[in-house]
């Protein structure tokens, strides 16, 4: 194995309800499963995972749509259990199977309290008896009932290694905004009424947009495009205005607007749109995607003006938390939580 496959990736039950599938099991396949109440994301919504919007299809289908379209997908499933990844081609070890979403790695492909089970099966399956696959597992709590059953499970034929960890940052919304507000530094919070004030007199507005349908999602991508050319990031050609990035997150957004799950704000001035904060909402967890400002609009603090614009609308809406992502210093001011998964890298023996 080179490359990633050498080095590792960043990054057996759960208590978990099972879902009652109807008598004939419902098709495993892509069209069928890329819905927003398909099987995967109902055993995503139960899953006990620090991310779960990037464990759903929304998330992982574009990522796959996008940046590697051509690899073979394995969806297996049973009663209890799904187990959804993508196979590669390997010179060195036959097939590398890993998560659809296989760059961060954020998500879990391992989904309901029987997915180590139909893991296991996968892998007994004859295309991978003579030759087993080298597998890449992402999203997976040390010392929780799955990890000790995958690891209990896969030792016999495979050496196992520990992949680069993912750690996220995210804050509780209990008590709405003012109970946020509470939670953060004296310092923090002056800072923000302060800037809050100078942004008013200068006459900035904010806009919220939850497009409903897919075909509503392209006007307010556009928008967000045009504000990231002007931001620093665009300028230096390192944001989500490059490809594939720039594909992966309409695509993205429309997924997410099927059910509405999108939630985009955009600053104003002038009338024009000079900023924007974009993420989605799972179940009572809202997952911050990008955010990005034109670079003439920096000394008015609008990127911590939209993030505090977006805690009031979750806020509003009864969102139990607001997860930012990866750990980033500016975080350690917007939340209080940090959570840890690992990634299992599992390499034939012999």
């Amino acid at each position: 194995m080179t490359g990633r496959a050498e080095r590792g990736y960043r990054r057996g039950r759960s208590r978990t309800p099972s879902i009652r599938w109807e008598a004939a099991l419902e098709p495993l396949s892509f069209d069928a499963l890329d819905r927003a109440d398909s099987v995967w994301n109902r055993l995503a919504a139960r899953a006990p995972h620090p991310d779960p919007l990037c464990c759903r299809t929304e998330w992982q289908f574009s990522f796959h749509e996008t940046f590697a379209p051509r690899r073979r997908l394995y969806f297996r499933g049973d009663g209890d259990g799904l187990v959804a990844l993508a196979g590669t081609p390997h010179r060195r070890v036959g097939t590398l199977l890993e998560p659809l979403e296989s760059h961060w790695l954020f998500g879990c492909p391992l989904l309901g309290p029987g997915a180590v089970e139909v893991f296991r099966a996968l892998l007994e399956e004859e295309a991978f008896r003579a030759r087993p696959p080298a597998v890449a597992l992402s999203g997976l709590t040390p010392a929780s009932p799955a990890w000790h059953a995958l690891l209990a499970a896969l030792r016999p034929r495979y050496r196992v290694r520990l992949g680069e960890p993912s750690v996220v940052r995210s804050a509780s919304l209990a008590g709405g905004l003012d109970g946020y507000l509470s939670r953060r530094s004296a310092n923090h919070r002056r800072k923000l009424r302060q800037a809050k004030r100078r942004a008013a007199a200068a006459g900035f507005t904010f806009e919220r947009c939850r497009p409903a349908d897919p075909a509503a999602a392209d006007g307010p991508y556009d928008r967000m495009l045009a504000v990231e050319e002007r931001s620093w990031k665009g300028v230096e050609c390192c944001g989500m205005a490059e490809p594939p990035s720039r594909e992966f997150y309409r695509v993205l957004l429309g997924r997410l607007s099927a059910s509405a799950a999108g939630r985009v704000i955009f600053a104003r001035r002038d009338g024009q749109d000079v900023g924007f904060v974009f993420g989605g909402v799972a179940g009572g967890h809202y997952r911050g995607q990008q955010f990005s400002f034109d670079a003439a609009c920096s000394p008015w603090s609008v990127g911590n003006l939209l993030q505090l614009e977006q805690v009031r609308w979750l806020a509003e809406e009864g969102v139990e938390r607001y997860d930012l992502g990866p750990c980033m210093e500016y975080k350690v001011h917007w939340a209080e939580c940090e959570e840890r998964t690992e990634t299992l890298v599992l390499l034939p023996r012999g």
